[in-house]
């Protein structure tokens, strides 16, 4: 499997699943005091009246108040998910929500790419794709993959 399908395996899994599940993926995730005081400061920045709700075209400064960069169709692909989809205004409890996700999604790809560096020293992928090419035959089969994923503790 190439590793470029692994990204667009992973991209896909982000937010391409139905309100119910969302919620449900929200609600197990548990962030530390830390992480949650930067998505309050991030969210009271545009809460100026103190309603506990912000305009969602504020949406993307917020979120870049706290290191993301999202692209326009991921900002309305995330309201979506949530279903508030024609909502000019988010609450802090579904903004919290969100940020929740995004903060686990980015600590996932920030351990991926980790694992991905111990296995690529020089930068090109070649030195991961002859560790994890056991057979030597060019490919890398799930056996091989999962080996490799086994091996960076990431399973």
């Amino acid at each position: 499997m190439a590793l470029c399908s692994v990204h667009s395996l992973l991209q896909a899994s982000n937010y391409h699943t139905s309100s119910d599940q969302w919620e449900k993926r929200a609600a197990k995730i548990e962030l530390n005091e830390t992480q949650k005081q930067e998505i309050k400061e991030a969210f009271d920045l545009f809460d100026v009246d103190g309603s506990g709700t912000i305009d969602v075209k504020e949406l993307k400064i917020a979120m870049q108040a706290l290191g993301f960069e999202p692209r326009k169709e991921e900002i309305k692909e995330m309201i979506a998910e949530i279903g508030k989809e024609g909502i000019s205004t988010i609450s802090f409890e579904d903004f919290l929500a969100l940020m929740s996700v995004k903060m686990t999604d980015k600590d996932e790809k920030e351990e991926i790419l980790k694992a991905f560096k111990l296995f690529d020293d020089d930068n090109t992928g070649n030195e991961m794709f002859d560790e994890a090419d056991c057979d030597g035959d060019g490919e890398i089969n799930v056996e091989e993959f999962l080996r490799m994923m086994k091996k960076t503790t990431l399973n």
